[in-house]
């Protein structure tokens, strides 16, 4: 059911367009010069016009897209630009070629569904999962999740391993509001 509602909030050009806006908010509130994204799938926002507005405006900013090595495993971020060649990878999935790794300060993260206090639900394989409980950077990066609003639900089912989000943005707002 989540997965046709977001196939719809999807077709939403004002809701795309809001979203892209939200994100780059994120971005500046949190200040950061490196980021992991995802490449988008079934109805998942398309965060691509966004992170390269924000790569644009600095140079010193960097960009990477997850590599599946293979099932089981923590994601790889390999390096991404608008210009970087693409293949296709596990899950049909485009990856950069570039194979660069980056360790992100952020990572932008999708969401099928969310609640109110920052618990998402994916696809079920657990890559984020285990690839955040095996960071390779001495910081955890900032996780935040994009949905669309209509995604959102009142509570969860949570497992052991589950860790909340830092933030979730929707077309309709970041959950919770940053801090000023």
């Amino acid at each position: 059911m989540l997965l046709e509602t977001r196939l719809q909030a999807a077709s939403e050009p004002a809701s795309n367009a809001a979203l892209n806006r939200r994100m780059l908010d994120a971005l500046k509130h949190y200040g950061v010069s490196s980021v992991g994204f995802y490449w988008p799938l079934a109805g998942e926002f398309d965060a691509r016009a966004a992170i390269t507005i924000w790569l644009a405006a600095n140079v010193q900013r960097e960009a990477s897209l997850p590599v599946v090595r293979e099932r089981g495993v923590p994601l790889e971020f390999h390096a991404w630009s608008p210009d970087t060649p693409m293949r296709v990878g596990h899950h049909k999935i485009a990856e950069p070629t570039s194979g660069r790794a980056v360790v992100p300060d952020l990572l932008f993260v999708p969401c099928v569904g969310f609640d109110a206090d920052g618990y998402r639900l994916g696809y079920g394989g657990g890559y984020y999962d285990r690839t955040l409980a095996a960071w390779p950077g001495s910081k955890k990066p900032v996780t935040v999740g994009i949905a669309y609003e209509a995604c959102r639900t009142q509570a969860l089912q949570r497992e052991p391993h589950d860790v909340p989000l830092d933030l979730i943005v929707t077309e309709a707002g970041l959950y919770p509001p940053p801090v000023r």
